[in-house]
Formats: structure tokens, sequence, C-alpha cells
């Protein structure tokens, strides 16, 4: 299941009677309220979706709240109904200071700014999101939407950067830069945008060969590679409820304990917690894709 199926469900109008939720809003019950799934019958018009059990609404369309009818997605090609510009501003510590990013989105006349100071290396940036969804939001009711930024340092770099991109691209929101190697406004369909997805690539493959390489190098020299496993299910688990409170790797290794081997009582250290949490998305993406 992908972050953009509920996009793909709403493009069409719902065939059930009870709801007749146009194009554009989610489904509804009978009572009025926001329905918790999408009607089989209004998602089953979507081939890829065709064998799917069930399409979850989205939080953004807060489901049980009361139905509100919303603006129909633009058709192909169709004239944008407006212009939206939104900000974010980001600095990696406390002690950093926002004032010289958020006078020049001020400068560039935003209509909306999100501010965090949290490192580039935060798996979760509550506000980054929250601009991301804002835009789609916005893109899906027919303005053309632009995320500005002040450097592209702000969003993150390699695969980071290009990983937000392609979530950019997909949902059509344009990006601009106000200083550094990127500046300038760049479009969806742009070059930017798609020498970034193929860095993304470039950087993965890198990396994979690198470690592969210096893992032979090391079994020459008669070196073991890797050590015991420090983590387990019940870790994971408290993991993944402190990610959902938006701590730092570095504050959630903290609140870990290491159960058993060499080091237990002693806290994983933010490496370790970051590999265990990839470990768990990849395989939940796999899942997920084989159950679509």
């Amino acid at each position: 299941m992908s972050d953009d199926d509920f996009r793909r469900v709403e493009a069409h109008d719902c065939p059930m009677t009870s709801c007749s939720a146009p194009a554009g809003s989610p489904c509804r019950t009978g009572k009025g309220k926001v329905a918790v799934q999408y009607h089989t019958a209004r998602f089953r018009l979507v081939p890829s979706l065709a064998k799917t059990l069930s399409v979850a609404t989205p939080p953004v369309r807060k489901p049980g709240s009361l139905w509100v009818e919303l603006p129909r997605p633009p058709a192909a090609g169709a004239e944008p109904a407006g212009r939206m510009r939104i900000g974010y501003a980001r600095a990696s510590t406390v002690r950093q200071s926002l004032d010289t990013q958020l006078d020049a989105l001020k400068a560039a006349r935003v209509a909306r700014v999100f501010a965090e100071k949290i490192s580039t290396r935060a798996v979760v940036r509550p506000e980054l999101e929250r601009a991301v969804a804002l835009a789609a939001e916005m893109r899906a009711s027919g303005l053309a939407v632009t995320l500005v930024v002040h450097e592209h340092k702000r969003l993150g770099r390699g695969i980071e950067l290009a990983a937000l991109a392609e979530q950019l691209r997909a949902a059509d929101i344009g990006l601009e830069f106000l200083s550094g190697e990127l500046q300038g406004s760049h479009d969806p369909t742009g070059i930017v945008f798609t020498v970034l997805a193929a860095l993304s690539g470039m950087e993965r493959e890198y990396i994979r060969d690198r470690t592969l390489e210096g893992h032979e190098s090391a079994r020459t020299r008669g070196k073991t590679i890797g050590g015991a496993t420090v983590t387990d299910e019940a870790m994971l688990s408290m993991a993944l409820h402190l990610r959902g409170q938006n701590l730092s790797l570095r504050d959630i290794a903290a609140r870990l304990v290491i159960t058993r081997g060499k080091k237990k009582g002693q806290h994983p250290s933010p490496a370790t917690v970051l590999r265990m949490l990839r470990e768990h998305d990849e395989i939940a993406r796999a899942s997920a894709v084989q159950g679509s």
C-alpha cells in the first residue's frame, strides 16, 4: 500500500448510493461522518487496488469527523485554481538561530512557514512532514503549490533529499531554494527532480558496493564480520513507540536497554537503533507490496 493510494481512490466518484462521495472527497457513512475506510466499490475502480481487501482513510481526512465535501481534483492539463507557497526552515541544534532563514522566507512571501530545530539524522521531522502534508492537500484542491526552503541542505542530504524530491514530484509539488548550489524554482517534472532521483539510486549502489568490498577485505585478513545481536522484539516495540513520540535517535537510544550478551544493561548506540528501525520499515514495505 502506498501513501498516495487514497488520492487514487478519490480520483473517482464513489458508486455506492449510500455514500455518493464526489471525486476529491473521502467516503462517508450513513450518519454523515467521514468513513474509516473507503468503500470497496470505489477503491476497486483503481486497477492497482482491485484485489486489496481494504483501503484506510488517512488521518489527513479526519476519519470519524463530520463529512464535508472537498473540491474536486484538477483535471489533467487544467490551469491551477491559484498558487500557494509554503516555507520550511530547520536548524540542527537548539543553539542555532533560525532568524536568517525566517527572514528570507518572509521576504519570499510564503503563505505559511513550518520551522523546527532538529538534526538532519532524525528519522522523523514533524514540521517537515506537516509542511509536505499541507502542500499535498492544497495541491489536491487545485492550487499550484511550491515548497520554499532557504537552502537544499535544510531538507537533508543524499538519499533523504532525493526521497523527499520523489515524494514532492508524486504529489506534483514544486520546489524552490532561495540560496545555495540549487538556488531557483524547480518544476516537479524538471531536471533537478530527475537528477535527485538518479543520485538516490547511485548513492545506494555506491554504499552497497563499498560495504561489500569492505567486508571482503576484512575477511581476507581473518576478521569476523558483524557481532552479537543486541536488539530484540521488545526493544523494537519500544523504539517504534518512542519514534511515534517524535524523539530523536539519540533520545530513543538513551531510553532503551540491552537485555542480553556482553553489553547487557547498556544502552544501544543511535546507529544500532537506526539500523533496527530501517530494517523494520523495509520489511513492512516489502510485506505491504506483497499484499497489494
